[in-house]
């Protein structure tokens, strides 16, 4: 199994942070995508390496899409390849999680229309207009969509991505099972 994390600089630290330890310890290979290779640093000085940039990446590589918030969506939603990649992780059943400003790159992709999700309450009008159904909860989980609001709800946010990730790989084993 593999993660792609796309952010920029001015991430919000712990929700770059948490989520990419938290898969780490799963055994999840995990690559960070963004403008180009380098340093990313955090709105607090976190640094994280940027392993792929975003025209390298070849979403049929991954199985998570996770988008971290903070200031960086706001450069990275004006960015085809990266609205590109999240269409095709949403079309294709794949996990997106995105929390805080991490779903304005999914509003730039026209991806929420219809879909139940939150994010940090500065976008809750953006999220509404792009006919998302907004609900203020610390997380919301929409079939493969999972969200969240901001860093006080990250504990909630990962328990809600290893509950989904338990579930596939469970009916993965089922199916796997069944066809023996």
């Amino acid at each position: 199994m593999r993660a792609l994390i796309i952010s920029a600089d001015l991430f919000e630290d712990s929700e770059l942070e948490m989520p990419y330890k938290y898969l780490r310890e799963l055994g999840i290979d995990i690559d960070i995508a963004s403008f180009k290779k380098g340093t990313i640093i955090g709105k607090h000085g976190f640094n994280a390496e940027v392993t792929i940039t975003l025209d390298e990446v070849d979403p049929k590589q991954y199985d998570i899409l996770i988008l971290p918030g903070g200031k960086a969506p706001a450069m990275i939603r004006k960015e085809p390849k990266a609205l590109e990649i999240s269409r095709y992780f949403l079309e294709e059943n794949k996990l997106v999680a995105a929390i805080c400003h991490g779903p304005q790159i999914l509003i730039s992709a026209g991806l929420l229309k219809g879909r139940v999700a939150t994010g940090y309450k500065s976008i809750a009008k953006e999220l509404k207009d792009a006919g998302a159904i907004y609900k203020d909860m610390e997380v919301v989980v929409d079939k493969n969509l999972i969200t969240s609001r901001q860093p006080s709800d990250l504990n909630t946010f990962m328990e809600a991505i290893k509950q989904y990730l338990h579930k596939v790989h469970s009916r993965k084993n089922v199916i796997k099972r069944n066809n023996e």
